[in-house]
């Protein structure tokens, strides 16, 4: 199926499954029916089983929306806690178009438990309380490892998948090129015959030397085999390792459960020429999740380490944030660390979702199956392959999926005719008369008002010139003006809260009457990092401070013990008089 018949039974208010091998482009549609939705006034809730997953499509975690904490099983009486508590009816009872992505990676059982919690808030004894779902994912993926339902592993085994009446999208037109071998690799693959052909190709990509311009990521199925690489790799680089630890708030339990989850480290050692991955979106400064780049120098007051890109960006790499929170959405804990981490080599699970230019992969010690497929679909194309062993496990697939794939191809088939040979202009009345139904805007007018509004705001957040720079500081000055807090700000725009600290230093410098006196932080800390930097500066040594008189940060966080994080210093720093 092509994406635009796919994005046609999506805007027809149809639950749809979308899937499709590896550079069809499933994010892609998922995201222009993102955008068709907002135009329309509509605001989707966009789900994912993990936060690495989650932060590719700009969601939440499941868990965090649906507010399960770590359960995957609710009972009865969570249930009806559930429906006291005010937060999740407003969150739950109005929703109207619900994207779950990797569905592949999601247990049957917190399916199911997605599917009674709507409705329940909804009111309504139909699938997910008749909320349209969209299902994204590749059931070839590696898949989730069930807790309390033990005789089935994936979610289209339960008699809910079967209730959703699903549409069934396959994208079958590859965006790679389409004459590269390893795209016919993978669809061997995914047929489960893979050619002496390709096997051929494999033997030549046998420790084959790849190009220079290529930066390598060596892939293990081991996490020992990968930390021993990052290790034995960076003792190579000469120099002392500059070390980032991270900053936590919260019970060791919480802070823990962010540890688990994403791919944060409590201590990251880099040095000069170190090979970094981001693992962390952050549009504004240019890196998204699976961003590969060297370690060129360390910022000389901050000693924060500047990365190179593959494409020549030159990014100063500080702190983000990642949360950790409760039932009720509070925060219970966070973790502040360098979203980065040495990628010589990584595990093939922690790779599931990136794109690589290439890799050294080495499944001689294949476990699962799906690992090798899972391996493979990271690289962009054959050229990027170094590969360094192989076992029997290594290019299987799940039997249950080899089957299920031909039902749902089938299907797809069958939706492609269908809605293919449907007029454009009955396709139009079908797509509004659903926007109608779940209370969005079909007035072209105000739909394009929406748009340029859209567009306005996106060109105010992504500055691309002084002019753009002051755009951004004139959205922090209204919401200051709001008197919305830093946290809020942060969410509100999708932004680090370091650098909506940063947006108020550069506001401040701008218009010192401002009123920010509300967000001074607690009284007991303020106190703590003015009377440090006031001692530091009547001792009036020159390395503390910068070439225009301003204390650098770093001398009241070595002063402070490394007790009080940077970005508390920053903002406590607003509000200094020296």
């Amino acid at each position: 199926m092509k994406q635009e018949i796919a994005f046609k039974i999506l805007s027809s208010g149809k639950n749809v499954f979308l899937t499709g091998s590896a550079g069809t482009g499933k994010t892609y549609v998922i995201n222009q029916y993102v955008e068709y939705l907002r135009e329309r006034g509509i605001e989707p809730a966009i789900v994912a089983p993990t936060g690495i997953a989650a932060s590719h499509i700009g969601g939440k975690t499941i868990h965090s929306f649906f507010s399960v904490g770590i359960r995957e099983y609710i009972d009865d009486y969570y249930l009806r806690w559930m429906k006291k508590q005010p937060f999740l009816e407003r969150r739950l009872k109005h929703l109207k178009v619900l994207i779950i992505d990797e569905i592949s990676m999601v247990a049957p059982e917190l399916f199911i438990s997605m599917d009674r919690i709507l409705r329940a808030f909804q009111d309504e004894d139909k699938p997910f309380g008749g909320v349209q779902v969209i299902l994204a994912g590749d059931f070839f993926q590696l898949p989730p490892v069930s807790k309390t339902i033990k005789e089935i592993k994936f979610v289209w085994q339960t008699d809910l998948w079967k209730e959703m009446n699903l549409k069934i999208c396959y994208l079958e037109e590859k965006f790679r090129q389409i004459d590269d071998p390893l795209v016919n690799i993978l669809d061997e693959i995914r047929s489960g015959e893979v050619s002496e052909e390709s096997m051929d190709i494999f033997r030549l990509c046998y420790k084959k030397k790849l190009a220079p311009n290529f930066t390598v990521t060596k892939l293990y199925t081991h996490n020992a085999d990968v930390d021993k690489m990052n290790d034995a790799e960076l003792d190579k680089l000469v120099g002392r390792a500059e070390v980032f630890k991270a900053v936590t708030k919260g019970s060791k339990q919480n802070v823990e459960r962010i540890f688990k989850g994403s791919l944060v480290q409590e201590t990251v050692n880099l040095k000069k020429e170190a090979t970094i991955i981001f693992i962390k979106n952050n549009y504004e400064k240019g890196y998204i999740n699976g961003t590969l780049g060297r370690v060129i120098s360390f910022q000389k007051d901050t000693n924060w380490p500047i990365v190179e890109t593959l494409d020549g960006r030159k990014i100063i790499v500080i702190p983000e944030e990642w949360v950790w929170e409760d039932e009720k959405g509070k925060i219970k804990a966070i973790v502040r660390q360098v979203p980065v981490k040495l990628a010589w080599a990584l595990t093939v699970h922690k790779s599931q979702g990136m794109t690589l230019d290439a890799a050294e992969i080495d499944l001689s010690k294949t476990f699962e199956i799906g690992q090798g497929y899972v391996a493979l679909s990271r690289i962009k194309s054959i050229q990027g392959l170094r590969l360094m062993g192989l076992n029997d496990v290594a290019l299987r697939v799940d039997e249950l999926v080899l089957e299920m794939d031909k039902y749902i191809k089938e299907e797809s088939r069958f939706n492609f005719k269908e809605f293919k040979n449907i007029q454009e202009i009955k396709i139009k009345e079908i797509s509004e008369e659903f926007i109608i139904r779940i209370g969005g805007e079909i007035n072209n007018d105000k739909i394009e008002d929406r748009k340029k509004k859209t567009k306005e705001e996106k060109e105010e957040i992504e500055p691309k010139n002084n002019l753009g720079k002051r755009g951004t500081l004139d959205i922090t000055k209204r919401m200051v003006r709001d008197k919305k807090t830093v946290v809020q700000m942060a969410k509100d725009r999708g932004l680090a809260e370091n650098t909506i600290i940063s947006h108020l230093s550069q506001l401040r410098k701008l218009l010192p009457e401002i009123d920010m006196d509300y967000l001074k932080p607690e009284e007991k800390i303020l106190k703590l990092i003015l009377e440090t930097a006031n001692n530091i500066k009547k001792k009036n040594n020159s390395d503390n401070f910068t070439l225009d008189g301003q204390i650098k940060l770093k001398p009241i966080f070595e002063a402070l013990n490394e007790a009080i994080s940077y970005d508390e210093i920053k903002l406590a720093m607003l509000f200094w008089k020296g």
